[in-house]
């Protein structure tokens, strides 16, 4: 079966959709270390090549996985449609290398840390110097004498409770203890963020004794409560300590966690600070400035670090073994991957829709490639898999088998982001988005023979966040509006008779629904107005019965892609479907009508956010989730690893 992926076009409107993927009665694995051929189009540049993942921690979503080598994406052209208007500024190249990633993710926070303590110098300077007799700081003194005034038996105990939650120690503790738990606690391994953590509370630590040398302040003239340490007045070493470590677990929080209590427990730590500061002006230790200026301290380190390690890309992968970059070029060549060997296997599987019979074919399938360790663990409601797959992976499992639907392999997959741990897909669902996607065959032994029998590729995952939807990570497609309208409307009574062909019955139900209106920004261009009935973000474009519903997805390009369909009138929703079943772009013509532009579009991006005007009814592959107004969407380059057939299959 034949792997390469077609040349990948970015000029994409519905009068010229890019190439559409292979009818699936002739599957077409994607060779995932395939690259893409520039299609040059009027307006574009090209983005340099970009290289991703190592087994350094990826720096998007949960994206990194040790121990491999991901795909290349090749540079792409990517035209004013895609959300760049003419003379923005495209990404840039990545260097490859580990060593040469980590230099400049260290290159970065350094030079920035410069400047921090630079401008924490500064504002000291100013503060003991030329503004010490300006108002607000001209006050400083009468606020210290209120605080003193104000002390009581109560007070004095509380404020040095409150104030120990800043001492050296009890950070010191906080943030080893937070590290650890990060590191190895099951369902929480997460190595970046831990980096992160201690980086930041580091750095801060770092800026505060350089900024105590530089600038002589004399605490305040009151009743002091406590020892008075031999460092400066400015800044609050109690204060930019605990903003580094509270506010730090309060970022890591927001971003990685989920459930409705993530807020408030971020609000809870996001206050100690501010405690920790109120308690050591009360307590006569500094001025007003002084915490201000921690508070500035901490929170400028928890910026750069962040910057650095979360918000990259700035670790990229090496060049795998045995690859070569061809002079004058952005192409590598790389030698297949060795597959995982016999060892500990564990086969998450949905009981719902894999029944005994099924069971045992794919434990026969496993024996035959010499997988006889095989654990089988069924999905609940109340955990479509992740947690299952995480408690296999603490155990050890070399090899993860998943037989469900698309809302299984997902649950799983977000489990396996950044582990490294091959995936083996076993399409026992609905839709089988993915599996469709990877060219698997959808008869499930036949699936997990062929994924045995071939070689572990990294893909990307999309990650999506929004009002009411907590950070999750998707594998195929994520959208708003008819689509999600369209899941919720399928009973699983009627998925069960029909199968996807009850899809299109209730799609038909909601024709009818209202148009929305919504504003778009990709990668940082000035936003977008559209009004659209649907907005669709693939990693992956085929969907059931071969069509290739966002033909230019591809998921190891190291983007996504995005569709709005909002067709007007008969007329608007003929140009849709024309587009849709298009297996051919055309070449741009520049004589497209305001209705067939609106009716499709297409665009490219690694960072989307969409408002809505009105809430929409919202999916992930495949799965309704809360409606809300907004989805902010990225591109994980190279986060999940999968068995994919070899060529000829």
């Amino acid at each position: 079966m034949p792997t390469d992926i077609p040349g990948r076009r970015d000029t994409r409107t519905d009068e010229q959709p890019p190439d559409a993927l292979p009818v699936p009665d002739v599957p077409n694995v994607p060779d995932l270390t395939a690259v893409r051929d520039v299609t040059a189009v009027p307006d574009a540049r090209a983005v340099p090549d970009v290289t991703a993942d190592s087994d350094a921690p990826a720096v998007s979503g949960d994206a990194a996985v040790p121990g491999g080598a991901a795909a290349v994406p090749a540079a792409t052209a990517v035209p004013h449609h895609t959300g760049r208007p003419p003379g923005a500024a495209e990404a840039t190249g990545r260097p490859s290398g580990a060593s040469s990633g980590t230099a400049r993710a260290a290159g970065v926070i350094a030079a920035a840390a410069v400047c921090q303590a630079a401008l924490m110098v500064g504002l000291g300077l100013l503060i003991t110097g030329p503004a010490a007799r300006v108002w607000p700081l001209s006050s400083e003194d009468g606020v210290n004498d209120a605080l003193e005034r104000a002390r009581t038996g109560t007070l004095d105990t509380v404020s040095s409770v409150v104030s120990e939650a800043g001492n050296t120690g009890t950070v010191v503790l906080g943030t080893l203890v937070s590290c650890l738990a990060l590191l190895l606690v099951p369902r929480l391994p997460r190595l970046r963020e831990a980096v992160f953590l201690s980086v930041a509370v580091s750095l801060q630590s770092l800026v505060f004794l350089v900024v105590t040398e530089a600038v002589d302040r004399t605490r305040p003239d009151v009743d002091r409560l406590d020892a008075s340490p031999p460092t400066s007045s400015y800044t609050s070493g109690h204060t930019g300590a605990a903003t580094a470590l509270y506010a730090g677990l309060a970022v890591l929080v927001l971003h990685r966690a989920k459930g409705p209590w993530r807020r408030v427990a971020a609000a809870l730590l996001l206050l100690l600070p501010l405690l920790v500061g109120l308690a050591r002006a009360y307590r006569g230790m500094h001025h007003p400035t002084d915490v201000a200026g921690g508070l500035l301290n901490g929170g400028l380190s928890l910026l750069i670090v962040g910057r650095a390690l979360l918000a990259g890309p700035h670790v990229p992968a090496p060049l795998p073994s045995g690859s070569t970059r061809h002079p004058g070029t952005t192409r590598t060549t790389r030698e297949a991957p060795t597959g995982p060997g016999p060892g500990h296997t564990t086969v998450i599987h949905n009981p719902t829709v894999t029944d005994e019979v099924a069971r045992d074919a794919v434990r026969g399938v496993l024996e035959r490639h010499g997988h006889r360790s095989v654990r089988f663990v069924p999905t609940t409601a109340d955990d479509p898999g992740e947690g299952p797959t995480r408690d296999a992976l603490r155990d050890g499992a070399t090899l993860v088998v998943v037989c469900g639907g698309d809302g299984t392999v997902r649950a799983v997959a977000e489990a396996l982001a950044g582990t490294g741990t091959p995936l083996a897909v076993v399409p026992c669902g609905t839709g089988n988005l993915l599996a469709r996607n990877l060219g698997l065959p959808l008869e499930p032994a036949k699936a997990l023979s062929a994924a045995l029998r071939g070689t572990p590729r990294r893909i990307d995952l999309g990650r999506v966040e929004g009002d009411g939807l907590p950070p999750a990570h998707f594998t195929v497609m994520s959208g708003a509006g008819l689509d999600a309208a369209m899941l919720e409307g399928t009973s699983d009574r009627a998925k069960a008779t029909w199968g996807w062909p009850a899809y299109l019955v209730a799609g038909l139900r909601e024709l009818r629904a209202p148009r929305t209106r919504l504003t778009l920004r990709l990668d940082g261009a000035p936003p977008l107005r559209r009004g659209a009935r649907m907005v669709l973000v693939a990693n992956a474009g085929t969907v059931q019965g071969g069509t290739a519903l966002v033909p230019a997805a591809r998921p190891d390009d190291g983007l996504l892609d995005l569709m709005v369909l909002d067709p007007r009138g008969p007329a608007g929703w003929l140009t849709a479907v024309r587009s849709l079943l298009r297996r051919r772009p055309s070449r741009p013509t520049g004589r497209r009508t305001d209705t067939s532009r609106r009716a499709v579009e297409y665009f490219t991006f690694r960072r989307a956010e969409i408002h809505f005007d009105a809430p929409q009814p919202r999916e992930l592959d495949g799965d309704p989730v809360a409606p809300g107004r907004r989805l902010t969407a990225e591109a994980v380059p190279g986060a999940l690893t999968v068995l994919v057939p070899e060529r000829g299959e």
